[in-house]
């Protein structure tokens, strides 16, 4: 399947979903892209299950909203477009007036005719979204004691799960790189779509490759699927993830930005840089500072892994974000395309980078190697100098480009002496 394919698989099968952080909705997307790769495998975390500082919450599902007038007509219908409900409302079926109506519907006042994206995950509630003219009909056309029945059918179950999908493709090494995206919005074809079309276009892409590096591909829930993730995962991530990289807001055509590791300096911040470079693309780099998808998991105190994020237009930079309006008109196939390549040159550069890592805890013995001299004097040979230099940078951060300017030698240098320690079982 191209990017097309997957375009229009997301465009007339995904868009539709009423997903959330938990759900129906999160499932038939995880198993929609299961279809397309079998080796997909979709994880289930029990609701109440503490992840870190964190509980999963109960399994949302609606299956049905609405507000009624007195003559039975639904002025508002989730059946219409699924961000007429404020995603996560508890379930409701009562009879109130005019003006408790107006408190509960959310409009979005810069954008008049969007329907915006409201939540409210963590705390018990129930209201509706709709456009700034559909409220305003409400206002105008009903007397103050007119009353409304308002449905919510909708549950929370406290013996729920949290849903999550992994594809892994194995490389030469357990050295990996980690591909994150999120599948946890209703209807919107940027914010929520993009990054699962890239995701699954670079999926099929490095299937067809041999590679001498892992690549794992997530398909989570935002912030409480990565943090779910995380807190099942992290040890095994610390000991191998070299990079990687969370894809978000990925599929517009307007412009192309991208927000570095918190640091900026790490080997993902690096390839990063060198595929715009190599693409001739003169990127926007947020500071980690305006961050707001899952880099702020990823890069968290602890967590510390070494993950940046590529968009085209960034989250909340666009005057659809969070609408209604961020529909298959703001993405496009073209915008995609560029996203798509933007990622594919980065993880194809971080995959052929070298990334020594001492397999000694502590400073190694050399002298038992032959690499150190046996007597004592003043006098350090040059070669050992640098042996014990480049082990010094080799945890497992830095690639051979890296070293070399700690080190102060040429990359040819460098490389010998990797594979000097290589052959002498210091480094991997």
């Amino acid at each position: 399947m191209s990017i097309k394919n997957y375009y229009n698989l997301a465009r007339h099968i995904l868009f539709p979903i009423c997903r959330s952080i938990t759900g129906n909705g999160t499932r038939k997307t995880l198993k929609t892209i299961k279809n397309e790769f079998p080796q997909l495998k979709i994880h289930h975390v029990n609701s109440g299950t503490k992840v870190f500082d964190w509980k999963v919450p109960p399994e949302w599902n609606v299956r049905n909203a609405y507000i009624l007038d007195k003559k039975g007509k639904k002025v508002i219908d989730f059946k219409k477009n699924n961000l007429h409900l404020v995603n996560y409302s508890i379930p409701v079926n009562k009879i109130v007036k005019k003006r408790e109506v107006l408190k509960r519907i959310h409009i979005n006042k810069k954008i008049l005719h969007a329907i915006p994206y409201i939540t409210s995950y963590y705390k018990r509630y129930w209201g509706f979204c709709c456009t700034y003219y559909e409220k305003k009909k409400i206002q105008e056309n009903y007397k103050t004691n007119d009353k409304f029945k308002i449905l919510v059918d909708s549950s929370l179950k406290k013996n729920g799960k949290l849903s999550y999908g992994e594809l892994i493709i194995p490389g030469k090494s357990k050295q990996e790189i980690l591909v994150s995206t999120y599948i946890c919005h209703p209807s919107m074809a940027n914010n929520e779509l993009s990054g699962p079309i890239v995701a699954m276009t670079l999926i099929k892409y490095f299937l067809k490759k041999k590679i001498n590096k892992t690549l794992r591909f997530l398909f989570i829930p935002e912030t409480i699927g990565s943090i779910a993730f995380l807190s099942q995962n992290l040890k095994y991530l610390k000991e191998n993830l070299i990079g990687g990289y969370n894809l978000s807001c990925i599929g517009d055509n307007r412009m192309h930005s991208c927000m570095l590791s918190k640091y900026g300096n790490t080997l993902s911040d690096h390839s990063l840089i060198e595929a715009y470079k190599k693409l001739k693309i003169k990127p926007k780099i947020y500071n980690f500072l305006n961050r707001g998808s899952d880099e702020r998991q990823y890069n968290s105190p602890g967590i510390d892994l070494p993950i940046a994020s590529i968009f085209r237009t960034k989250y909340g930079e666009y005057p659809e974000y969070h609408t209604s309006l961020d529909n298959f008109n703001v993405v496009s196939i073209k915008g995609l395309r560029g996203g798509f390549l933007v990622a594919k040159t980065s993880i194809e550069i971080l995959i052929k980078k070298i990334i020594p890592k001492s397999k000694i805890l502590c400073e190694p013995n050399m002298s038992r190697r032959k690499l150190y001299p046996t007597l004592s004097n003043n006098k350090k040979n040059q070669s050992t100098r640098n042996f014990m230099n480049f082990i010094a940078y080799s945890d497992g951060k830095n690639d051979l480009q890296t070293i070399s300017k700690y080190i102060e030698k040429n990359y040819s240098t460098t490389k010998k002496i990797y594979k000097i320690l290589k052959i002498k079982k210091l480094v991997e």
